[in-house]
């Protein structure tokens, strides 16, 4: 909501400037300025403002993709090696279970340290399924924190030509509730972002 209003202030402050030049230069300076904020068939020549999909760009971003393959594969790794050891331990406790029916340990103190040391064995496996889980999460903080940095970075490059004053983020979660197509550079920016990226240097 707050965003909302900074957008309805922008907007607002445009009109009064507008109203501020009509009421205090003459007809030829009134038309010049009249002219300047006219689209003459570009509605984008009205505002410097511009707007990117992030989900179309997030989509179809060569780095995002990369960056995403490789937390997927880590997450993949994660849980096979968890699997792994769960199924081992399981096998262990079926075993277990299958001796105690059949007496075949030869003490009961022999059993409790076996049972001990299934347990012990469990708790080590959750923790590990915790840490690997923590772990993961980090790295794809870090990785979001680098694709943010990226983006920053080659929207800084590629606004020094186009010089929009404002360049909003379009999902449900932002500002953006209604915008003319015109304002759109998502395409641009996407173009802008596969050319300029190069998956050795990742």
């Amino acid at each position: 909501m707050k965003n909302m209003n900074y957008v309805v202030n922008g907007v607002l402050a445009v009109a009064v400037i507008i109203l501020f030049i009509l009421q205090f230069t003459g007809k030829k300076d009134t038309k010049a300025a009249v002219a300047t904020f006219t689209s003459d068939g570009d509605p984008t020549a009205l505002l410097p403002i511009a707007y990117v999909d992030m989900d179309s760009l997030l989509l179809n971003y060569n780095y995002y993709n990369d960056l995403l393959e490789v937390i997927m594969k880590k997450q993949e790794n994660s849980r096979a090696n968890i699997n792994q050891q769960a199924s081992k331990l399981q096998t262990e406790i079926q075993d277990f279970e299958r001796k105690i029916q059949n007496n075949a340990f030869l003490t009961r103190q022999r059993a409790e340290e076996e049972q001990q040391r299934l347990m012990k064995k469990q708790q080590e496996l959750e923790a590990l399924d915790n840490r690997l889980a923590r772990e993961l999460m980090e790295e794809q903080q870090k990785l979001t924190e680098q694709l943010r940095d990226s983006l920053l970075a080659q929207l800084k490059i590629y606004n020094a030509d186009r010089k929009f004053q404002v360049i909003f983020s379009s999902r449900s979660t932002d500002v953006i509730l209604l915008a003319n197509d015109a304002y759109n550079i998502t395409d641009e920016i996407l173009d802008h972002l596969n050319k300029n990226y190069n998956p050795s240097t990742k």
